[in-house]
C-alpha cells in the first residue's frame, strides 16, 4: 500500500477494501453537487473504478488519495485531477466526512498534497474550483495561500438556483 506518512492522518491508495466506504461516500448526495453526480453508482461500478485505481497519474491523468487516520480509518479523499505534466499543472479537490471536519485533517492533507505536487510531480501550479458559498474549503485554500484568480458566474446549478465557482491557483514560487 503506498502511503505518504503526515502527523495526525496518512494519504493513501484506495484498496478493495474502500468499496463500502466509496460506496457510501459517492452516493451521499450531500456530495454531489461538488462532483456533479446526478445519479447514484452501483457497487459494481465502483468495484470496476477501484480496480483500475492503480494507473499511474501519468496514464490517467488523475488520482485518488483516501485520507485515513492513524487506525486506517477512511475519513475523506483528496483527489489531484486534469493532470497536465506538459503545462505543469494539476487540479485538487478535498473531501472530508462531516464527523471529521474542522480536526485539521483537511488542512493537513491539503499541506501534504501540496508538497507532494511540488516535489514529485514537478508541477508549476495547482488550482481548484470551489463554489462561492462554500466557506470552509474558501478559508482551508486561502489558509495554505492559493489565491483567488477568478469567477464562473452562474457555473454549478444546484436546483432551484445557480452558484457561482471561484478558481483559486497556488503557483511555486
Amino acid at each position: 500500500m503506498a502511503i505518504l506518512l503526515g502527523k495526525n492522518i496518512n494519504l493513501r491508495a484506495l484498496e478493495p477494501e474502500d468499496l463500502n466506504f466509496l460506496f457510501s461516500t459517492e452516493n451521499n448526495e450531500l456530495f454531489w453537487e461538488i462532483s456533479s453526480t446526478q445519479l447514484p453508482y452501483s457497487k459494481y461500478v465502483l468495484k470496476k473504478y477501484l480496480e483500475n485505481a492503480h494507473q499511474d497519474i501519468y496514464e490517467a491523468k488523475q488520482y485518488r488519495f483516501v485520507i485515513s487516520d492513524f487506525d486506517d480509518i477512511p475519513v475523506g479523499m483528496i483527489d489531484l485531477f486534469d493532470f497536465n505534466p506538459l503545462h505543469k499543472r494539476v487540479g485538487i479537490g478535498i473531501l472530508l466526512l462531516p464527523q471529521y471536519q474542522n480536526k485539521g485533517y483537511g488542512s493537513e492533507a491539503l499541506e501534504m498534497i501540496i508538497d507532494y505536487a511540488f516535489t514529485y510531480l514537478d508541477v508549476h501550479q495547482i488550482f481548484a474550483n470551489i463554489t462561492s458559498d462554500n466557506t470552509k474549503s474558501i478559508r482551508l485554500f486561502e489558509k495554505h495561500h492559493f489565491k483567488k484568480i477568478g469567477v464562473k458566474k452562474d457555473w454549478i446549478y444546484s436546483n432551484p438556483n445557480f452558484k457561482d465557482e471561484v478558481l483559486y491557483q497556488l503557483i511555486k514560487s
